[in-house]
């Protein structure tokens, strides 16, 4: 997060400067823009939106969209071409992702890329000159994206076809090292000298040292090594996962897109007896407000899992239900969670990242297995015991 502060605070000077330089070349009188606006393609991760704000600036978050054939949740470049000439020449850049949480797949950064780079040739900052100054930049959240392959291969052609200025990278979710690191990799060694210029006082050393030592300790043979040990168990990852679903009545989540995270759906879980015969549920006033209700509590029952999940030491997943809403710095996010306005599933995820190992994925889904039949026979008798209860209070009544 704070690396994207970084870049962005990096790329407004630069484009200051620049933009400055193309107005002074052409003496041509208008006004500087105020490069003030990022368009974000919507990820529902908060790190991200923080380090837009933290940088002093303005997010536009762009809808995404959710595919008919998959369950797949991605980019809508109707949205952005929407937004690009809406915000014009007072847009600094865009920042699209390409690892992220199922049903959320990478974003088409290479037509992306080509968008941004159509667009600006098409509307110079100077009419009729060769002078565009710096136009809009593009950002690439690479997250936890080095270690998949495919990913890889859509972000250089992104750059071969299109505007990349800047890709943040994870160390420690690409290279095993402690939490507190990141890369930043530029196709343009401009655009790294006015970041690194931009750096607030000395910085620490110690993601270098971790990410060295590392390195050292494994040596290429061995990271390749992990890295092919991830491509091999993504099938086995995948088959187990959805025969876990399976036996609960619940089905995996097509996103073939999405090679690192996975998701299995989540709606069996919550079990809501005669709920129109509540008292939550009849003293709503309107139906709108009922409905509102009810998928309150049953997201408390998916929450509910989630809980069971860590006590029982299996970390690393996520639990989403339906409909959540949650608000970031006055912008609120409906579906939360999901990347998605509308996701029609609860549902959780697992990821398939580097490092996992063949007997270590196994004890996973041994666990999660166990957490889930658990979880299903103590919610059976519960609902039991409810059900005991209102019979007794309709015999006394």
């Amino acid at each position: 997060g704070m690396s994207m502060a970084l870049v962005l605070s990096g790329l407004r000077d630069r484009a200051r400067k620049l933009d400055e330089a193309a107005i002074e070349e052409t003496s041509t009188d208008i006004n500087i823009p105020e490069r003030n606006i990022v368009l974000w393609s919507r990820i529902d991760q908060k790190s991200c939106y923080k380090a837009v704000l933290a940088a002093g600036l303005k997010c536009i978050v762009l809808p995404t969209k959710k595919h008919t054939e998959t369950d797949e949740v991605s980019t809508d470049l109707g949205a952005l071409e929407e937004a690009l000439n809406k915000y014009r020449h007072s847009v600094l850049a865009v920042i699209t992702t390409t690892s992220c949480f199922c049903p959320r797949v990478p974003d088409e950064v290479d037509r992306v890329a080509k968008t941004i780079q159509t667009w600006n040739e098409s509307y110079r900052l100077v009419n009729e000159s060769e002078m565009r100054g710096v136009g809009i930049s593009h950002v690439v959240n690479h997250a936890y994206g080095l270690q998949c392959l495919a990913t890889n291969k859509l972000l250089n052609r992104a750059c071969t076809i299109g505007r990349v200025d800047a890709i943040v990278c994870s160390t420690d979710k690409n290279f095993l090292v402690p939490v507190g690191g990141a890369l930043i990799i530029s196709p343009n060694k401009s655009v790294i000298d006015s970041i690194s210029k931009n750096y607030p006082g000395r910085a620490s050393a110690s993601p270098m040292v971790d990410l060295f030592i590392t390195m050292l300790s494994m040596g290429l043979d061995g990271y390749k090594g992990i890295l092919d040990e991830r491509r091999r168990l993504i099938g086995l990852f995948k088959a187990k996962l959805e025969n876990v679903a399976k036996s609960f009545g619940e089905r995996l989540l097509d996103c073939p897109r999405n090679s690192i995270s996975f998701g299995i759906t989540l709606d069996n879980l919550a079990v809501i007896e005669d709920a129109t015969e509540s008292k939550d549920y009849l003293g709503a006033k309107s139906l709108e407000t009922r409905q509102i209700r009810l998928t309150k509590e049953k997201n408390a029952q998916i929450t509910k899992f989630g809980s069971m999940l860590f006590t029982r030491c299996i970390s690393g997943t996520r639990i989403v239900p339906r409909s959540e809403v949650k608000t970031i710095s006055g912008h609120t996010f409906e579906g939360f969670g999901s990347s998605h306005d509308d996701f029609p599933y609860a549902y959780m995820t697992a990821a398939c990242a580097v490092g996992l190992g063949e007997a270590e994925m196994n004890e996973f889904f041994v666990r999660l297995d166990k957490s889930l039949g658990d979880y299903c026979t103590k919610r059976d008798k519960e609902m039991k015991k409810k059900m005991k209860m209102k019979e007794v209070d309709v015999e006394n009544s």
